[in-house]
């Protein structure tokens, strides 16, 4: 994927993400009476919002490192081996830092 691409599809993503997480962050609403099951399901709904807010933060930091890899010179190099990563990853994955191999192994160690 050239360069220009990348960074037009990673800025698009930056955007969304960026709304997405005002979105999550919001104002929380007024607390009304409720009973222990409805303070239950608060709680579930809470930690669902927290978990989309996680993964949005992790991902626009993803987005932002490619966008500097860019800047760089070696976005679509793995951060890990130096090797070229897949043009069919870059596709699907334009924030994508690892070669498919690094990226299994680093998934290996979590």
């Amino acid at each position: 994927m050239d360069h220009t691409t990348a960074r037009e599809r990673l800025d698009s993503m930056l955007a969304e993400l960026d709304r997405s997480i005002r979105v999550l962050t919001g104002e929380p609403v007024a607390v009304r009476e409720r009973s222990a099951a409805d303070a239950g399901s608060d709680l579930t709904e809470a930690d669902r919002a927290q978990a989309m807010l996680d993964v949005a933060v992790s991902q626009r930091r993803a987005v932002v490192n490619a966008l500097r890899r860019i800047d760089d010179g070696v976005y679509g190099e793995c951060v890990d081996c130096g090797k070229p990563v897949p043009e069919g990853r870059l596709e699907a994955r334009p924030e994508a830092a690892r070669c498919v191999q690094c990226q299994s192994k680093q998934e290996r160690r979590r």
